[in-house]
C-alpha cells in the first residue's frame, strides 16, 4: 500500500488499515526513524478501561453506580491468578 506525505508533514493512513486494526482519529502513535527510509510506527496503548469512571460518574442515572464493597474486589479472590 502506497500513501504520501502532505506538504505538512502528515501521513495518511490508508482506509483499510484503520479499518482493519479500528484506528480512530485522536489515537496516537510513536514514530521511530530505524535507518534511513525505515521507519516505525507504534500505536501507544492507553489503560483498557481509561475514560470508564468518567463515563460511570456521566449517568443520568444518579445513585445507580457506587463503590464496590472491599469484599467484592477481585484482590480478595482465592486461587485467581490475573
Amino acid at each position: 500500500m502506497k500513501t504520501t506525505v502532505s506538504t505538512k508533514g502528515q501521513i495518511i493512513l490508508p482506509a483499510e488499515i484503520r479499518k482493519q486494526d479500528r484506528i480512530v482519529a485522536g489515537q496516537e502513535f510513536e514514530v521511530e526513524r530505524v535507518e534511513e527510509g525505515l521507519y516505525r510506527l507504534k500505536r501507544t496503548s492507553h489503560r483498557r478501561n481509561e475514560g470508564l469512571v468518567k463515563l460511570l460518574l456521566e449517568c443520568p442515572v444518579k445513585g445507580w453506580f457506587g463503590p464496590a464493597e472491599r469484599t467484592e474486589t477481585t484482590r480478595d479472590l482465592r486461587g485467581l491468578r490475573l
